[in-house]
């Protein structure tokens, strides 16, 4: 039998918000959980949880440990747990996961490598 796994998350444990008036460019580095509903243009490196609100719209190179996706992307991703494209969401690039979702109504216009990465090149394990 199929195991159904969504990315759930609480609004108590989102830590930061970049919210739908706001505009940001340049590199972010997160972990815990991140919210963005408004625009982001650049590089985004987290082992958390990313999660892109529905008037969000980026341009970006983003490695994180999951994604879940309702606005726009345009760029590439790299997830190391999973990636999900909600009903609303756009996605234009490349994306490597192991685990990719993509709901009824979603646009994905790229290509998808379903692949495990043991190390980082972008992301710096503790020593």
């Amino acid at each position: 039998m199929f195991d159904k796994k969504e990315i759930s998350v609480k609004p108590e444990e989102i830590h930061t918000i970049i919210g739908r008036e706001s505009s940001f460019e340049g590199k972010l580095v997160f972990d815990g959980v991140v919210r963005i509903d408004g625009s982001f243009k650049g590089t985004i490196q987290s082992k958390g949880k990313l999660l892109i609100g529905e008037t969000a719209n980026l341009e970006a190179e983003i490695e994180t440990g999951s994604l879940i996706l309702s606005g726009e992307i345009k760029g590439n991703v790299t997830a190391h747990d999973r990636v999900e494209i909600k009903s609303k969401g756009r996605f234009t690039g490349n994306i490597t996961s192991p685990v990719l979702t993509i709901e009824e109504g979603a646009a994905f216009n790229g290509s998808s490598s379903m692949e495990t990465r043991k190390t980082s090149p972008l992301i710096k394990e503790p020593e």
